[in-house]
């Protein structure tokens, strides 16, 4: 496959960052909601819930990582993606040894880590 030509790479590259950056900022919100007494409509396992809501601000500082280094910006997201993914491995195990964690905090989970490996393919690709 042929490299995108380098203006179509930095706009990719930045289209990335945004997405991070916003989904950083939306991550903060939500889990500030539920950390200051909101309820979510399931049962809630606090010390994810607070993982979750600093990696927000982990998501943002890798999106202007993304932003301004191409080199920099994929090692922010492969680490994103791999602590996220570490952090789903974990309460996986929790989940099968009958702790309160909600099916649906598990499919958050999935959900970001698929989402910062699919950050981390398409930087690749913007390379």
């Amino acid at each position: 496959m042929r490299p995108l030509p380098e203006r179509r790479q930095r706009m990719l590259r930045r289209a990335i960052a945004l997405a991070a950056g916003v989904f950083g900022l939306v991550t903060i919100a939500a889990g500030t909601r539920v950390l200051t007494g909101s309820d979510p409509g399931y049962v809630v396992f606090r010390p994810l819930v607070a993982f979750n809501t600093m990696m927000g601000f982990v998501y943002v500082v890798a999106g202007v990582q993304i932003w301004r280094d191409d080199r920099l910006g994929r090692l922010w997201a492969h680490g994103v993606a791999l602590v996220n993914l570490s952090v789903l491995l974990i309460i996986t195990v929790l989940y099968l040894g009958g702790n309160p964690i909600a099916v649906d905090s598990l499919a958050a989970m999935t959900f970001r880590t698929l989402a910062w490996v699919a950050v981390s393919v398409a930087l690749k690709g913007a390379r």
